[in-house]
């Protein structure tokens, strides 16, 4: 395979001492590889106790009051304490993020997959994919509002707007990154194009299908909170408007630290789907 043709892969880029080194390597954080003994865990464990003590003992020594900043563990016993009216918010997030990004995921990989076989619907498609990329979503959810009132649809619609254009432009890019030799072999021996495309193009993208997928489902997070926090009574966005308008800072902090968890449930998700199904050498 030529290096210009090479399949792009999900996190086996190697360095100098033969480690795992990729922007989307958890190995630092994972059993594998990346740690060789728990010293490196009671280390990441260490700092991570240093940098919150630090906070704690720095807000508590300059007596920060409460509405500018909490200390951590004001922030951890209001995530206890808040949780049980917090979670159904979190379901109600859940299901905008699952259901518009289910629809935006499928819209985009059918349109990565067309383009890539019909040159000429690129050419008709592109202008608006650019459109989609470059309007931030949030702009459109009070239109969207106006139109569908207050409920589901609106901030479904707005996260499949935001998830499918990053889909489709990733797994474009998989599609189109694919060697020509291996193309050019199965047609040799009588392949079609819709054979091509799912025994070589197909398997050959995951990688970068991958990675859209986890891209457009952490934007797709982003554009629901947003979305929540514009219009309507429910939602960790709603949560957020309301605990701020109320300056109950624990509280907003809480839902904060909930949503960097999902994010990163996001990024682990995808880096696993990543090492089990499209985690091969070149």
């Amino acid at each position: 395979m030529s290096g210009g043709d090479a399949i792009p892969e999900f996190s086996k880029a190697k360095s100098a001492d033969g480690q795992d080194v990729s922007l989307t390597n958890l190995s630092a954080f994972a059993s594998g590889p990346g740690i060789k003994s728990g010293a490196e865990v009671a280390a990441i464990l260490a700092v991570a106790v240093v940098i919150i003590g630090g906070i704690e003992l720095a807000l508590r020594i300059f007596h920060v009051p409460q509405y500018i900043m909490p200390p951590p563990s004001s922030i951890v016993y209001a995530l206890f304490d808040e949780f049980p009216l917090i979670a159904p918010h979190l379901g109600y997030t859940l299901v905008e993020l699952v259901s518009g990004f289910a629809i935006g995921a499928v819209v985009g990989l059918v349109m990565a997959a067309v383009i890539t076989q019909f040159p000429f619907a690129e050419k008709i498609v592109a202008p608006y994919i650019l459109i989609l990329v470059t309007t931030p979503m949030l702009a459109l959810v009070p239109l969207l509002i106006l139109r569908f009132g207050f409920g589901y649809t609106p901030r479904i619609i707005a996260v499949a707007l935001a998830a499918g254009p990053m889909v489709m432009i990733n797994a474009a890019t998989g599609f189109r990154r694919v060697d020509s030799a291996k193309i050019a072999l199965a047609r040799s021996y009588g392949a079609s194009t819709l054979q091509i495309f799912w025994k070589i193009r197909a398997p050959m993208a995951l990688p970068m299908i991958l990675v859209g997928l986890m891209i457009g489902a952490i934007f797709g997070l982003l554009t629901a909170v947003g979305a929540e926090m514009v219009g309507g009574g429910f939602g960790l966005g709603n949560r957020l408007t309301s605990y701020s308008s109320m300056i109950q800072m624990p509280q907003f902090f809480a839902v904060v630290l909930i949503l960097s968890t999902l994010g990163i449930l996001i990024y682990v998700l995808f880096f696993l789907i990543g090492k089990k199904w499209a985690n091969w050498e070149t």
